[in-house]
């Protein structure tokens, strides 16, 4: 009978210690998160692996029959676990350096074994399955609108640099964006694209062009996407 109250956590990493944190915290026996080479105990039940994708099916061959055992890869299958009962669990979240992360409301792909479900509902997630077949697509959309995001407020905050602005200064119009878009979604899109001002348009190519050339590839996909 597997001790499915008893987790074992492989990967030090951002999401193997703040998930290894969270789980503690919600009432589990939690082992770990172990490192590289660290061995699960027999006494778990489950244990999860919160590696790099390409060290997954490396990873899952190193543990010894009889735990269940799962990922934490938004667009890998269960195929890399082998023989193992398996799941995967993906927060819809990003974990900053540190590993600290709050669970509670964030959406959760599962898949597999009812564990995954279960995991993250004691961390106050909402699980969400997702098929195979759509796994690389959930992912995309989660890189764009987390990792791309950080790309191209950078990109603002570089361009502004040139003229004087801070990310401070960047911040609150950023805020707001999010917060627009979360009520609105494209109704909340804004600025010369909207109104059709083709000279400001020209006018900030100008400026790209002379201030950060590397960014107009950048700006012009963006506006053609904003075109609709």
């Amino acid at each position: 009978m597997r001790d499915l109250e008893r987790v074992a956590v492989v990967g030090a990493g951002r999401l193997g210690t703040a998930l290894a944190t969270a789980l503690s915290d919600a009432g589990l026996k939690v082992e770990g998160p172990l490192r590289r080479g660290e061995v699960p105990s027999r006494d778990a039940g489950v244990v999860l692996l919160c590696v790099p994708d390409r060290e997954i099916g490396s990873a899952a061959a190193s543990i010894a029959p009889g735990p269940l055992v799962g990922h934490c890869s938004g667009v890998t299958t269960l195929e890399p676990l082998g023989s193992h009962p398996g799941f995967s669990l993906h927060p819809l979240m990003t974990i900053p350096a540190g590993g600290v992360a709050s669970f509670p409301g964030v959406a959760c792909a599962v898949s597999g074994d009812a564990v995954a479900d279960s995991l993250a509902r004691r961390l106050g997630m909402r699980p969400i399955a997702i098929a195979d077949d759509d796994r690389a697509a959930y992912h995309a959309a989660a890189c764009m609108a987390s990792n791309f995001l950080v790309v191209l407020e950078d990109a603002a905050e570089r361009v502004g640099r040139t003229a004087g602005l801070t990310r401070d200064d960047l911040l609150p119009l950023v805020r707001a964006t999010v917060e627009n878009w979360s009520r609105l979604g494209p109704d909340a899109l804004t600025g010369p694209v909207v109104r059709g001002d083709e000279a400001t348009l020209a006018s900030h190519r100008g400026a790209l062009r002379a201030r950060a050339p590397e960014l107009l590839t950048l700006y012009d996909a963006m506006v053609e996407v904003a075109r609709g």
